[in-house]
């Protein structure tokens, strides 16, 4: 997957270091306080796409504790009527997704409970808005959830601080808030994790002749020291010298044990004619690139490892898919189904000789394929979902899990209603909520 301008989830990164996450949910289980939100004084509760809310959360929460309260980090997914009721003092870290809509964790809240009318007289609140400027709704989802709370009669704690792709002032205020109302200014900064030199080792283009952008299968090695770790489905964060202040992320295409870390990137081109400042210098002169890993949990295999795989994307968005498929793969796992899409087979058949050989080794147990252009009328992804019905109800009914990566135009909406018409928009929003709808798009 690749992103230009930046995805909202990106710059947010640069603040969060998992690895102090980690050490604050160990010390939660260490203390043999539970992670629920029945005995906590302050909820913490994220709204996130891609994950950067999610860590961005845990860690306003781990703050509040170093001030002696009682604080839990809680998905807006769990939080319904009954706990806004009995709750008293919330924190909201909301990102908004394309233009303005809530992210898949809160489309149940947004669609049903802030319908509703409630009285929350008795809540107090303040809300962290993630967003990205280059989009006309900026921040939409935080503003709307920050207007309705106030609608409902909750009380502001301090204004909706509104942060424009990961901007470092933007969090500093809010840390400088959190840590007031922890009664503490003695807590560390939120420092973001290094960048390390990465050697490009490999830059094929993968769909030669094609009527689209030029996409390159490019391979990167650390430069001086080991491989570190990632799973599938975790981001690489790209920060380009023309355009250093904005990282670019991108899925990875590989796992550790293959030795190096690849991507999929498709060059952009913007309305002047001119390429992207990140696509074009990875797919073009770049060598030494500045590159730092992302864990993404919301796209990693998780429990999901032990269920059939449904993968469904376009484009660049093979990349996301292709790292779990390969886990899975090693693990091996045979029922994998892979639905991809693009333009023309002769020309964009990305991974060809991959794809071909896994299916017939039984490691993918489906492969369909739409190549929109190879016929009179336009033929998408959500098309042959639609076809594949029958066979969709019935690995779902195995207990399978969905995964979708690429463009949020177009392919991702299409599926989206294609599984909406089969399965129905319940049962839909019981999956995203068990975490078995799964969506990494851009």
């Amino acid at each position: 997957m690749t992103t230009e301008p930046l995805r909202l989830a990106g710059a947010l990164a640069l603040i969060l270091g998992w690895l102090g996450l980690s050490f604050g949910m160990w010390r939660a289980h260490r203390n043999g306080t539970p992670l629920d939100t029945k005995d906590a004084d302050w909820l913490v509760v994220h709204a996130s796409q891609t994950g950067s809310a999610e860590l961005l959360a845990k860690r306003s929460a781990d703050l509040l504790a170093t001030g002696g309260l009682a604080a839990r980090a809680v998905c807006i997914s769990a939080l319904g009527r009954d706990r806004l009721a009995s709750a008293t003092r919330v924190l909201l870290i909301a990102s908004t997704y394309g233009e303005g809509d809530a992210p898949d964790t809160a489309a149940q809240f947004a669609g049903r409970l802030m319908a509703a009318g409630l009285d929350l007289s008795h809540l107090h609140y303040a809300v962290l808005a993630l967003g990205d400027k280059n989009y006309a709704n900026y921040c939409g989802f935080g503003r709307a959830l920050d207007a309705w709370l106030a609608q409902q009669g909750a009380t502001r704690l301090f204004d909706r601080i509104d942060v424009d792709r990961g901007d470092a002032h933007a969090l500093a205020e809010w840390q400088h808030h959190v840590s007031r109302l922890a009664g503490t200014d003695d807590a560390p900064d939120w420092d973001a994790p290094a960048y390390g030199d990465w050697r490009i080792v490999a830059r094929t283009l993968e769909n030669p002749g094609s009527a689209g952008a030029p996409l390159y299968r490019v391979a990167l090695e650390p430069v001086g020291g080991p491989l570190p770790a990632w799973e599938a489905g975790d981001l690489a964060q790209v920060s380009p010298p023309a355009d250093p202040e904005h990282p670019r992320e991108y899925s990875i295409a590989s796992l550790p044990m293959d030795g190096r870390l690849e991507l999929l990137v498709r060059v952009q081109q913007r309305e002047d004619g001119s390429i992207g400042a990140a696509s074009g210098w990875l797919c073009g002169q770049a060598d030494v690139v500045p590159l730092r890993l992302r864990a993404h949990e919301r796209f990693r295999l998780g429990a999901n490892a032990q269920r059939p795989l449904i993968a469904i994307g376009n484009g660049s968005g093979l990349a996301g898919l292709r790292g779990l498929l390969k886990a899975r793969i090693a693990a091996g796992r045979m029922d994998n189904w892979l639905l991809f899409g693009e333009r023309n087979q002769i020309h964009d058949f990305l991974l060809r000789d991959e794809l071909q050989a896994w299916r017939e080794n039984g490691q993918l147990a489906h492969l369909d394929l739409a190549f929109s252009r190879d016929q009179a009328e336009r033929r998408y992804v959500q098309d042959v979902l639609r076809d594949r019905a029958d066979r969709l109800r019935e690995w779902m009914e195995r207990g399978a899990a969905i995964y979708v990566c690429g463009s949020l135009q177009g392919m991702a909406g299409g599926v989206h209603e294609a599984l909406q018409g089969i399965l129905g928009a319940q049962a839909l929003d019981e999956l995203t909520n068990e975490g078995r709808y799964r969506r990494d798009v851009y």
